[in-house]
């Protein structure tokens, strides 16, 4: 995690602001109080939590959408400055011009201003300019003389061989002014818009490569109906050098629209007959491809839109996913030939044991095995097992449940995923460095069992495997809405300041990197924190970043009860002042929902201080340090079935949802491949987004409705499976 805790939008413009409240709806006061809170270095969760008053109770998606369009509306206020400078280095500036760009804030149609003006490579226009024939084109653009076009000998000269050349020439020119005209551009984008289809087809001779393409051989649809992972995959499939893929609209149509901005009604024939072919001749070799190419680019920011926002729900349900809390796990690897890694993790997630197993195939020794285990689960007080669920996962996790253990123990698989990621980082080697890569991931899958979120923000999201074409979106666009869940969910839990890491302290809001190791390093040094007002003896922690962090880090051990909740240091006063008009000291209003529902809270709303900040003061009062997170329950797959092979058509079985995509979820049936839920098949009505059905690491039931063993692939059905 890097040091992008604080934007850098500046303070807002009056246009800014203006802009942002009309597209969203939001007060303008609102949004200008947030951007200025932003400016000021504030983050997102904590202007969500602790700024309510000043925002209108925005929420964190919000704010962060109005950081981005703040971001981008400052961008195209810097490319104005550039166009309005290069325009009057032309003397062309008019008072006009200046007020259309100086309120334009459409991205492309500033462009569409700016065109005529924008330097340019050589073009056939200007070399035509060059020889002199622009007043032979503004001849026949006239469309006032019908033998305008016989005039192109008097435009003969050393440069200009022949009237043909002339003609030429002054065609030239006026498909450049055609496809530089802004009306002609909108129609065309416009046709664009509404009519455009995309098509993809395999590169001649590559069919055979292409068979994972095999969908987009002969595809072609509606640029609007194209879902995000078609349009991903036709344009992955496009990089990889196998499909060809093409946006196109009915030219005929599209420019039955656009010449008769050129061409006048009862204009004489020859003149016509040659500005519409000028005009289509600047449609197809400049307008058309220009808006191709920027339709190609909307249409990929609309796919890239729906896949980060499938990803970051996906990312935020797995960083949320039920802890099994401070206990004492034996984690399991598994593995054939090579063994079961083994180890053994105290209730803080500290290594203090590991070793091999063998109790499957080729080995088989089962018998020894469960002698292991059953010595380490009473040797380390073992209150819960974590079993991978990679390979021999399934026979593991039977092998285990067969154990008799000396007391009651749950046995959890847990997701795999980005575990030999983690394994093989610098952060786990740091961690372990005199243990192997083994060892690392066996401890982070026992870790993952205690607490996802501590455990996977070590791991860069993408590594973490669910979502789809993560690896072909815009990855500035990814990391920045990635960083922004993963700082989100930290910040909603809560971070205990004692037991961190460094990587999960760099998430907090206010505090980066580097804020993080001296945390880590002022612990290591002088011991546990004993209050919140202790970290301001960190290195580096200034008042504005403690103002940021305070109220997101507990401190459980601190005398001061209010440390152990979500109460910013801000509003202790306030707290004290309550309990002190109560006459009780704020331990004993801490946990005491009938005294604290007592509290007139109107008696405290002051100018700083309002209703919603008072209500959630209360509502953390009543629960302290509350984990908004469930709590884990074992999954329990169908003994009978281990593979693949074992399923029929019919079966009705259950399993845990492991990835969603906007084209269905993927279910774990506990037989090393998961089976897909396609979309039409999550509910009987309609439905339009599968995270409205399922959420990841939900236990749901299904129906199996094909098995293609030799490609490993199962289709499933929720429909009419009571869950």
């Amino acid at each position: 995690m890097t040091e992008n805790k604080r934007h850098n939008n500046s303070e807002p413009t009056a246009s800014t602001v203006s802009v942002i409240a009309r597209e969203t709806g939001i007060s303008e006061k609102n949004v200008a109080a947030t951007i200025s809170l932003l400016a000021d270095g504030a983050t997102i969760p904590f202007i969500s939590r602790y700024r309510k008053e000043a925002t209108g109770g925005l929420d964190e998606t919000v704010i962060f959408a109005i950081s981005t369009r703040a971001e981008q509306l400052a961008e195209m206020a810097r490319r104005k400055e550039h166009i309005l400078a290069t325009i009057e280095s032309q003397n062309a500036l008019t008072d006009d011009l200046r007020e259309r760009i100086a309120d334009c804030t459409d991205a492309n149609l500033l462009e569409d201003i700016y065109l005529p003006y924008k330097p340019k490579r050589r073009t056939r226009a200007q070399t035509a300019r060059e020889n002199g024939l622009e007043p032979l084109a503004k001849i026949i653009m006239s469309q006032r003389d019908e033998r305008a076009l016989e005039r192109a000998g008097k435009f003969v000269s050393d440069k200009v061989a022949n009237a043909d050349e002339a003609l030429k020439g002054a065609a030239d020119i006026i498909a450049e002014w055609a496809s530089e005209n802004e009306e002609a551009r909108a129609r065309v984008r416009d046709q664009f818009h509404r009519f455009a289809t995309i098509s993809s087809r395999p590169v001649k001779g590559k069919a055979d490569e292409a068979e994972n393409y095999a969908t987009y051989f002969d595809y072609s649809t509606s640029l609007n109906r194209c879902s995000s992972h078609n349009y991903l995959a036709m344009r992955r499939g496009e990089a990889e050098g196998l499909l060809r893929v093409s946006i196109d609209v009915d030219d005929d149509r599209t420019l039955g629209r656009i010449i008769p901005l050129f061409v006048r009604r009862n204009a004489p024939d020859g003149p016509a007959a040659f500005i519409t072919a000028a005009v289509t001749d600047g449609y197809k070799r400049l307008i058309r491809p220009a808006i191709e190419n920027e339709i190609a680019a909307e249409a990929k920011v609309k796919a890239d839109t729906a896949a980060i926002d499938t990803f970051t729900a996906n990312l935020r349900q797995l960083l949320l996913a039920a802890p099994l809390g401070s206990k004492r796990i034996l984690a399991v690897d598994p593995g054939f030939r090579t063994g079961c890694k083994v180890v053994c993790l105290d209730a803080n997630g500290n290594l203090t044991h590991h070793t091999v197993i063998y109790p499957t195939p080729p080995r088989n020794d089962t018998e020894g095995a469960a002698q292991t285990i059953k010595r380490l689960v009473k040797t380390h007080s073992i209150e819960a097992i974590a079993v991978g669920n990679g390979t021999a996962s399934r026979e593991t996790e039977r092998f285990l449940k067969a154990i008799e253990y000396p007391h009651d123990i749950e046995i959890f698989v847990v997701s795999e995923n980005g575990a030999s990621v983690y394994s093989a980082s610098k952060v786990a080697r740091d961690e372990f460095p005199d243990e192997d890569v083994t060892v690392r991931g066996a401890v982070s899958i026992g870790r993952r069992l205690m607490d996802p979120l501590a455990e996977l923000v070590k791991i860069d999201p993408k590594a973490i495997g669910v979502g789809q074409y993560q690896h072909d979106v815009d990855q500035s666009r990814l990391k920045g809405a990635l960083d922004m869940t993963v700082m989100s969910c930290v910040n909603s839990v809560g971070v205990d300041v004692n037991t961190a890491s460094r990587q999960l302290l760099a998430y907090v809001s206010g505090i980066g990197d580097t804020l993080a190791g001296n945390i880590v390093s002022h612990r290591a040094a002088n011991g546990d924190f004993g209050s919140r007002d202790e970290l301001r003896k960190v290195a580096r922690m200034g008042p504005k970043a403690f103002e940021q962090c305070a109220g997101f880090l507990r401190v459980p051990c601190s005398a001061n009860v209010l440390d152990r909740t979500a109460v910013h240091p801000e509003r202790y006063r306030l707290v004290e002042r309550m309990a002190a008009d109560m006459d009780m000291s704020v331990a004993e209003v801490v946990n005491n929902p009938l005294k604290l529902k007592e509290i007139d809270l109107s008696r405290y709303v002051d100018g700083e201080t309002g209703m919603s900040t008072l209500n959630d003061i209360i509502a953390e009062l009543e629960k302290p340090g509350r984990d908004p997170r469930e709590k884990a329950v074992a999954v329990e797959f169908d003994d009978t079935i281990n593979d693949i092979a074992d399923l029929r058509p019919g079966m009705i079985l259950p399993g845990i949802v492991n990835n969603i995509t906007d084209f269905g979820a993927f279910v774990d049936l506990g037989v090393h491949k998961s089976g897909l839920i396609h979309i039409s098949q999550m509910a009987e009505r309609r439905v339009q987004n599968p995270g409205q059905v399922v959420r990841l690491h939900q236990q749901v039931k299904v129906r199996v409705l094909e098995v293609d063993v030799k490609r490993g692939r199962i289709a499933l059905t929720l429909r009419g499976v009571e869950q």
